[in-house]
């Protein structure tokens, strides 16, 4: 059997819209039937949060959508996850520049895609505008709106790497 497919969310701190993405995610591929074939994690660009867990706030948001919320504590992104990794999703174009800048080789910093940049209400909008709202100054309302963010790229980033898996 291949490797599994291997894909990272990234925002700032791993605490918030990173696991949000992550746990989205593993509920999709799961219910396209690849949940053995891809594994989700995510990271964090900052060292400020680590070893935190989830946001109580992003923790409840998964809840009341119905989502299993990902255990596990915050952690920062380093070269070896970027490489070890087929597909890197940054939610703003801050954190993408960041993954590109950290990546050893040009294909690496291939593998870096805007997770916005799946959505397909985004067009072809520019990198700089495809930022997920950074919910952490907000009320319960601005995680929710962050999880819509989410959930409205996650079927695009399914098929796609669907159709990177070998048949």
């Amino acid at each position: 059997m291949p490797r599994p497919f291997r894909v990272m969310t990234v925002c700032t701190g791993n605490i918030c819209r990173s696991p949000m993405a992550e746990a989205v995610l593993r509920a999709r591929f799961e219910a396209a039937g690849l949940g053995d074939r891809v594994v989700v994690d995510s990271g964090g660009t900052s060292s400020e949060e680590l070893g935190n867990p989830l946001d109580p706030r992003a923790a409840r948001a998964l809840r009341d959508a119905g989502y299993a919320v990902p255990g596990g504590t915050a952690h920062q992104v380093t070269a070896e996850d970027i490489g070890g990794h087929d597909l890197l999703l940054p939610m703003t174009v801050r954190h993408a520049d960041h993954l590109r800048r950290q990546a050893r080789t040009a294909d690496d910093a291939a593998k870096v895609r805007m997770y916005r940049s799946f959505d397909p209400a985004s067009g072809v909008a520019p990198e700089r505008d495809l930022d997920i709202d950074d919910p952490w100054y907000g009320d319960d309302a601005a995680f929710a709106m962050t999880l819509r963010q989410v959930e409205a790229a996650a079927d695009a980033i399914v098929d796609h790497v669907r159709g990177r898996l070998p048949r």
